[in-house]
């Protein structure tokens, strides 16, 4: 019997799937009774979707259609009821076209308005927070922009936090984001071209670039791969990430992501371009290059010897973060002979007891430090950062008093684990702490030979990745020295007169000479 009941869910499910994906071709009727019909057969039994019934005209019925909590009811009352039930009974006798026409320019007040000949679209926008009004006689679908759900404040960025510069950032909503973009640059040349992911959520997205900078191969190429999307839904850029990088094996980000919004004008302004999407404060930037993982827009607020000693700092960060480990393990396990006699016999003296050979150790301490910046970061605020550096403490403390670890490698680890934070980009952070096992595997196996093959392979990896057709290695491969000066340095403004060769664009001067 449950077998039967379950069967026939499946099969009620699937019927009304089927339903659902046939709404776009149903033919749209000037009847009120067959249009009211198609739409509560398309949007179901859902008590959330009203249906209010008014009279136009005294005498011509007709049906506006909400969602609550989605629609802001004062806009409705105001701006469409309002008007509506006022309708002088004259324009009953007018024709069709005339009398939508007069309805939409002498009666309604509300500032944005469409009509639709079919479903598909107006279905969606209905699914927004917008309203549907449909008029007895009136072979059209009319929406009405009123959406008014409660949303986030305008806050300061979590995820990239700065010392100088502006405190604002991106939040869920798609509007206000172009708006903090319009704010930062007043250029008529902007151009925001908005359409819609996803076969089922049909997620709003906005495709940003200055026009007269930005490569036009470069936007048709994004286009084109915005369009080969196909999947159910967009909740995050991420998910866009995944579907239009180049390489999806590589465990580079092709795509840089930020909830600054003086990060993606700046981007902007160098040519590249950004995606923005509904219910997502991260904006997608694209191309990238390597170098742009470790700036900060922090950099050009400071004055230049600041930003090029912060720079070199990130880098050699960087470097800590991804080989540290395995250098300690390749000296301890096959090159003893390199280290200094006073540093070989302190770590000798250091290892002293303890049962497992260096790959082992520094294995257990990193999956050991990993666990507890993960849970750090699931548990709330106020916890976590309990978590961290009291777990941190109290666990290599007791390591090193039970003798499993001895205490260069507690220091080892965890100038490994700082020198992690230092890098702004946060994916490729993960990046680096993903090939840092794999380094350290290679240094087991095969000592500093091992950490100088893997090192080789990683750069022939970079040297032939692309991010939408640009050198991700530029300006080092292709080499562009003019563009030393804004990657691992950071030379003085007045000097920054040329945007990066990286991506290509249409006006590489940023800043004009006065002739004469």
């Amino acid at each position: 019997m449950l077998k039967k009941i379950l069967r026939k869910l499946n099969q009620a499910s699937r019927k009304d799937t089927k339903e659902l994906k046939n709404y776009k071709d149903v033919a749209l009727s000037s009847r009120l009774n067959e249009t009211t019909s198609t739409i509560k057969s398309i949007v179901g039994e859902s008590d959330d979707v009203i249906q209010r019934e008014i009279m136009i005209a005294q005498n011509r019925p007709a049906s506006l259609f909400y969602i609550k909590g989605l629609s802001k009811q004062e806009l409705i009352n105001k701006d469409i009821l309002k008007p509506l039930l006022e309708t002088q009974q004259k324009m009953d006798h007018l024709r069709e076209q005339e009398f939508l026409q007069t309805l939409l320019q002498e009666v309604i007040t509300n500032s944005q308005l469409s009509v639709h000949d079919s479903f598909d679209d107006a279905i969606t926008y209905l699914m927004s927070g917008d309203s549907l009004l449909v008029i007895e006689g009136i072979q059209k679908l009319i929406i009405l922009n009123t959406r008014g759900f409660d949303e986030r404040s305008v806050q300061e960025p979590q995820s990239e936090v700065v010392i100088r510069g502006p405190r604002d950032g991106f939040i869920e909503n798609l509007q206000t984001n172009i708006v903090l973009i319009r704010r930062r640059l007043s250029n008529p040349d902007l151009i925001i071209q908005m359409g819609r992911l996803g076969e089922q959520g049909r997620s709003p997205f906005a495709l940003a670039y200055i026009k007269g900078i930005a490569n036009e191969d470069l936007i048709e190429e994004v286009r084109y791969r915005l369009a080969c999307v196909e999947t159910d839904d967009i909740l995050e850029t991420g998910v866009i990430e995944q579907l239009i990088e180049d390489n999806v094996l590589s465990p580079f980000p092709q795509l840089l992501h930020t909830e600054r919004p003086d990060k993606a004008v700046g981007a902007l302004l160098n040519g590249q371009i950004i995606i923005l999407v509904e219910g997502t404060p991260f904006v997608l930037i694209a191309p990238i290059t390597f170098h742009q993982l470790f700036k900060s827009s922090e950099d050009y607020y400071e004055r230049w010897y600041i930003g090029t000693l912060i720079r070199i700092l990130r880098y050699f960060a960087a470097f800590i973060s991804l080989f540290l480990p395995a250098i300690y393990i390749a000296m301890v396990s096959y090159h003893q002979g390199m280290i200094p006699t006073p540093l070989a016999l302190s770590t000798a003296g250091a290892r002293e007891g303890v049962p497992f050979p260096a790959f082992v150790e520094a294995i257990l301490m990193e999956i050991t430090i990993e666990l507890l910046r993960e849970a750090g970061v699931r548990l709330p605020r106020p916890v976590g950062q309990t978590i961290g550096i009291v777990g941190g403490l109290v666990i290599g403390d007791a390591a090193v008093r039970a003798g499993f670890v001895s205490p260069i490698m507690v220091i080892v680890v965890a100038l490994t684990a700082v020198s992690s934070f230092a890098i702004p980009a946060y994916s490729v952070s993960i990046t680096f702490r993903f090939l840092r096992f794999m380094i350290m595997v290679a240094a087991a196996i095969f000592g500093l030979y091992g950490i100088i093959l893997v090192f080789i392979l990683l750069n022939v990896h970079l040297v032939g990745l692309r991010s939408f057709g640009s050198y991700y290695t530029s300006p080092f491969a292709p080499y562009h020295f003019i563009d030393w000066l804004d990657s691992v340095f950071r030379a003085p403004m007045s000097i920054l007169r040329y945007r990066t060769a990286e991506p290509r664009k249409r006006d590489n001067a940023k800043q004009k000479l006065n002739e004469g």
